[in-house]
Parts: structure tokens; C-alpha cells; sequence
């Protein structure tokens, strides 16, 4: 997996075919975490991973995505945000980020865990420092994912 490259749990798929999510009207976040996950993670859930330390430039809980539009055209389902979250770099921020974790905050009980992006500069191994400078994840044009 390349690094900033979105990885949907395989278990979404089932999440939001049950009603688990709704995705243009749920409040969806990004975390980051110490572990890298893995796609089968059975039950993909924010409290299956440790959440980077608040502290300088990062709060618990991360940021909540604004603009959130869940969209269809020609059978490609898009979910899409105007927020490309971003932390300052500061003293007291988190140095062993590993992983940003797409999370639905409106969702109760387990399976609240959409997806993850692999934040190390080596394929899950070497976090990746705040306090080294920012850190910004820049959604891809066509939408923070598709579904066909």
C-alpha cells in the first residue's frame, strides 16, 4: 500500500449495506493512530487501535470532516469532503503517528471504523513525526472514495 492511499475495511461493505452508516448524514472524523491496521480487521472499530496523545498540534477525537457529500452518477457512489484535515506542527505534538483513521462518529457500537490511510514513509513501520512539521491529507479529486 502507498503511503496516503485510503484502504476501506473489508467489513464496510456489509457496515453500510446494513444501514450502519450513513454517510451524507452521519459526522465522519479523522483520527490518528500508533498501529497500522489491517483491511480484514473483523470488526473494524476506533476502540481496536491506540489514538495518538493530545497534545501541541493534535487534539483526541481528530477533526471533523465538513462538507461531507455522499453522491451517485452513471453507478459510482462518491463520498467526498471540502475539509482536507490538517495539524500544526508544535512542540508537544505526537511523534509516532502511523496511521489516520476514517471514522463515523454518529455511528453506535462497534464497526464505527470506515477506512485507513498509512501515514509511514515505509509501508507501516516508521511513524511519522508532528512535531517534525504539518501533516495535511489532501483527498483526492474524484472524492475521498468511490463505490461502483
Amino acid at each position: 500500500m502507498a503511503q496516503g492511499t485510503l484502504t476501506l475495511f473489508e467489513e464496510f461493505a456489509k457496515n453500510i449495506g446494513d444501514g450502519s452508516h450513513d454517510l451524507d448524514g452521519d459526522t465522519l472524523a479523522v483520527i490518528l493512530i500508533t498501529t497500522l491496521p489491517t483491511a480484514g480487521a473483523a470488526t473494524p472499530d476506533r476502540a481496536d487501535f491506540t489514538e495518538c496523545t493530545n497534545g501541541g498540534g493534535y487534539s483526541t477525537g481528530g477533526i471533523s470532516l465538513t462538507g461531507v457529500s455522499w453522491t451517485e452518477a452513471a453507478g459510482v457512489a462518491t463520498l467526498d469532503s471540502t475539509l482536507n484535515p490538517s495539524w500544526t506542527a508544535s512542540a508537544g505534538s505526537p511523534t509516532n503517528i502511523v496511521a489516520a483513521l476514517l471514522v463515523n462518529n454518529t455511528h453506535v457500537g462497534s464497526n464505527d471504523a470506515i477506512g485507513f490511510i498509512d501515514m509511514t514513509v515505509d509501508a507501516g513501520t516508521t511513524p511519522i513525526s508532528l512535531v517534525a512539521g504539518n501533516v495535511t491529507l489532501t483527498w483526492n479529486g474524484s472524492g475521498i472514495f468511490t463505490l461502483s
